[in-house]
């Protein structure tokens, strides 16, 4: 179905123009792939379904006439699906073309119009979980076909889960010259275990390097999906993407609810708008809302008046009704964004309902300081920085105090790429005003009275003081999930060793890559393991991960001294096999950026209450000699001793001022 035969695909050539009201066509003289020749082709196209573009909405029709249309489809005409791709295999474009399609956008007039964040258009990536409503005309009848835009990485899961959990089935997108990668194989398995129905699409068939027999070889093998079931598209022409939204139809089962049971919703995502307040994107499980009634959150216990409710079109658009099936957003009134916890239950205030399954607050996993290089500005930074983060409840802030840096914040994120695309965000909007620390991830201490302790500042980590008192250490730990080409097992496997991570499966590929699966340590995982990865296979490796909880570990903290003073903002928790290489490279790196005082610097790192590497900065010395022409021995001596014993009392009494910009260097280096 919706297929052309395996043959036209052994030429990479351009995909060749072909007639789409015709079930019989000849494609003449394509260019075979050294273009030396041309190849005559003759291909049956199997069209199941007439393409209707008459009767479907166009950004013409007036919000009445949208409004009248959307209230009278009947429930069974629902379709709420999302695309599961991994990054840049096409989703943000796909999504632009159904939108083009069923008259949401005019042809050209947009660019990953869902993808709406400045840094998710500058990285290419999806970071927060956005919808779509789309009216599409189908074999005489109208259909509402809901699209969400999940973010494709696991840092984002919570977006993801809540995404999933508001649809039916989902496109499983696959590049055709990359095939499945480890991020596709991670949002196939989250998608399946959802139970969403999945229909594979082979994106990118217009590339000379697209493998298409290749890669649906690869959708059969790895996912079990039928090759049958298999579209061809390629988003970025257009081509053949009129023919997902009927396989949609087909495939995707329309959501299952009661229109007039009790107002039940999920909270799918939320944001912030400064002139209405926080938006609730939800999915309507049961019954209807309308504007005037008065919601309450299963969780917080916390009523609202709704202002307006509507769907995304794709902008906020406003309807009379939401209904079961449908999602939509609700305008509460709400004011904090923190009260707008993903995954929640919303109901009518009265009428109470069971809370839907599945609710969870973000944990954050890893964390960084934040601290304003000049204090004076505290008090206008944390404004700015609580408005940034009103529109990310995944992002946690609490302020603390360091003994180098003063007052400043320490910022939870939920992995490695959202700690690094909010840094971004900091760094761009602040600059030089900000000295923002290394990023760390939470330690389990155990104490021998059974207590537990989940450390997120490494300079609260138990210290040698401690020992006696603590039973057990635990680090966190992610499953990695990898595809590389097989020429790189050797050195992947190397890098793999040296982050202390522990091999669990192995898969080779028919493309010749290679699926691995691994333990490893966050902490590694924070410390640009993707970046090294990509280094090690010259770019050709994809990464994904989730949670596998806590280990126990051999783990300490790593100190540096200046004169045997500890500075707090620069403690770093690592394992012991790592601390004489990490200790010697720190002292040797953080010299670079201290000035020279008229004593001897000392700086050290210092693990267990062991120094394990030292540096030192020789003084600026005088020359007290110089004025001494003729002169005896002793004279000399005398000068000499009187210096020694000068800077020796200056170094008893002398405090070294660290400039910022020592910090803000080692740090950025780091």
């Amino acid at each position: 179905m919706y297929r052309l035969t395996k043959g036209l695909y052994r030429s990479k050539a351009s995909f060749p123009a072909v007639s789409l009201y015709t079930s019989w066509f000849r494609v003449f003289r394509s260019y075979s792939s050294n273009h030396d020749e041309y190849v005559d082709h003759e291909y049956k196209y199997y069209l199941k379904y007439p393409i209707d573009t008459k009767n479907n909405p166009t950004p013409t029709l007036n919000p009445s006439q949208l409004n009248d249309r959307i209230s009278k489809i009947p429930m069974e005409n629902y379709r709420s699906f999302v695309i599961a791709a991994h990054i840049d295999h096409g989703k943000s474009t796909i999504s632009d073309r159904l939108l083009e399609l069923t008259g949401v956008l005019q042809p050209g007039s947009n660019k990953q119009v869902l993808d709406k964040l400045d840094v998710e258009r500058e990285r290419g990536i999806t970071v927060k979980a956005q919808t779509c409503s789309m009216v599409y005309h189908h074999e005489g009848e109208d259909y509402l076909l809901n699209l969400v835009d999940s973010p494709g990485h696991v840092d984002f899961r919570l977006e993801v889960s809540r995404s999933y959990a508001a649809c039916g089935g989902a496109l499983l997108l696959v590049d055709a010259s990359e095939g499945c990668k480890a991020q596709t194989v991670a949002n196939y398995q989250m998608a399946k275990s959802m139970g969403l129905e999945l229909l594979p699409v082979i994106n990118k068939i217009d590339l000379d390097t697209a493998n298409i027999e290749r890669t649906e070889d690869q959708i059969e093998e790895t996912f079990d999906l039928p090759r049958e079931n298999v579209i061809h598209v390629s988003a970025k022409s257009g081509l053949n993407v009129q023919y997902v939204l009927p396989a949609v139809i087909e495939h995707i089962p329309a959501p299952q609810g009661n229109k007039t049971a009790p107002f039940k919703a999920l909270l799918v995502d939320s944001w912030y708008d400064s002139y209405i307040g926080v938006v609730l994107l939800v999915s309507i499980v049961d019954g209807t809302l309308k504007k005037g009634q008065k919601i309450q959150s299963c969780s917080t216990l916390r009523k609202y008046d709704v202002k307006e409710v509507g769907v995304m079109y794709p902008d906020r658009f406003a309807i009379d009704v939401l209904s079961a099936g449908q999602v939509g957003y609700i305008v509460p009134g709400m004011k904090n964004s923190a009260e707008a916890l993903v995954g929640d239950t919303f109901h009518v205030s009265g009428k109470p309902v069971e809370a839907l399954p599945g609710f969870e607050e973000p944990k954050s996993m890893v964390f960084v300081g934040a601290f304003p290089a000049d204090g004076g500005e505290f008090k206008r930074m944390e404004e700015s920085l609580e408005h940034l983060v009103t529109n990310d409840r995944s992002v946690t802030l609490q302020r603390e105090t360091s003994n180098a840096l003063g007052q400043g914040w320490r910022l939870g994120f939920l992995g490695s790429l959202h700690a690094s695309v909010f840094k971004e965000r900091l760094e761009n909007e602040y600059g030089a005003k900000l000295i923002i620390t290394s990023p760390t991830v939470p330690y389990k201490v155990v104490y021998r009275d059974g207590t537990e302790k989940i450390v997120t500042n490494p300079d609260d980590f138990p210290g040698i003081n401690d020992k006696n008192k603590v039973a057990a250490l635990y680090e966190p730990f992610v499953e990695i999930t990898m595809t590389f080409p097989n020429e790189y097992l050797g050195t992947v496997m190397k890098l793999c060793e040296a982050n202390r991570a522990m091999q669990l499966d192995i898969q080779y590929l028919n493309n010749g890559q290679v699926l691995a699966t691994y333990d490893l340590p966050l902490a590694h995982l924070v410390d640009d393991f993707f970046g090294k990865l990509k280094s090690a296979t010259k770019g050709y490796a994809s990464l994904d991960y989730e949670d596998s909880g806590y280990q126990p570990s051999d783990i300490v903290k790593l100190e540096l001294l200046v004169n045997g003073n500890g500075i707090d903002a620069l403690a770093t928790v690592m394992h012991k096999s790592q601390v004489e290489r990490n200790g010697q490279e720190f002292v040797k790196r953080f010299k670079e950026f201290l000035k020279i005082q008229q004593f001897d610097v000392i700086i050290q790192a210092r693990a267990n209450n062991k120094i394990v590497a030292r540096e030192t900065i020789k003084a600026r010395r005088k020359d007290v000699l110089a004025k001494l022409h003729a002169s005896d021995v002793s004279r000399r001596k005398k000068l000499l001793v009187r210096q020694k014993e000068g800077k020796k009392q200056l170094k008893s009494i002398g405090n070294i001022q660290i400039n910022n910009d020592a910090y803000q260097s080692f740090l950025r280096r780091s």
